[in-house]
C-alpha cells in the first residue's frame, strides 16, 4: 500500500474513534457500541456496549474482526458550510481534511460546536444549532 494510502486509511479509522459502531467478529458475533480506540491492526475497544451480557468495555484482537460497520448519521460538513455561505457570503471556508469550518477566518465550527467570540460568532452558532434541529429529524 502506498504511504498516501496508509496515511488516509490511518485517517479513516482515527474518524471512526467516539463513533457508534457495530464490530463483527470472524464467527459472526455482533457487537454494538461506542468505539473506544482502534489500531492499524484493528484491534479495537468497544465502549457502552449495546445488549450482551452487562459487558461494559470490550477488547477485540485484530485477527478477529470481520467487519466494523458506522451506526451514527455523519455530519455533513458541506451541508452546513453552503448553509453558513448563505448567511456570510465569500467568508466561509470548508477544510474538509481537517473536518473543519472556518467563518470570516476567525470563527472555527466543527461537529463537536462552534469556537470564537462576538456578534457574528453568536450567528454561527444559532445556524449551527438550527442546522443539528434539521438533521434531528430527519
Amino acid at each position: 500500500m502506498s504511504a498516501i494510502a496508509t496515511k488516509k486509511f490511518a485517517e479513516e479509522l482515527a474518524g471512526l474513534v467516539g463513533k457508534k459502531v457495530t464490530i463483527e467478529t470472524m464467527d459472526g458475533i455482533k457487537y454494538d457500541g461506542q468505539l473506544s480506540a482502534i489500531s492499524e491492526d484493528l484491534n479495537v475497544i468497544l465502549s457502552n456496549i449495546i445488549g450482551g451480557e452487562n459487558i461494559k468495555k470490550l477488547i477485540i484482537n485484530g485477527n478477529f474482526v470481520k467487519r466494523i460497520e458506522l451506526t451514527e448519521k455523519l455530519f455533513d460538513l458541506r451541508a452546513l458550510s453552503a448553509k453558513l455561505e448563505k448567511t456570510f457570503p465569500n467568508n466561509v471556508r470548508l477544510m474538509e481534511e481537517l473536518g473543519v469550518i472556518m467563518v470570516m477566518d476567525k470563527i472555527k465550527v466543527t461537529e463537536k460546536g462552534v469556537e470564537g467570540t462576538g456578534l457574528a460568532t453568536i450567528r454561527v452558532r444559532e445556524i449551527y444549532e438550527d442546522y443539528l434541529r434539521e438533521t434531528a429529524k430527519r
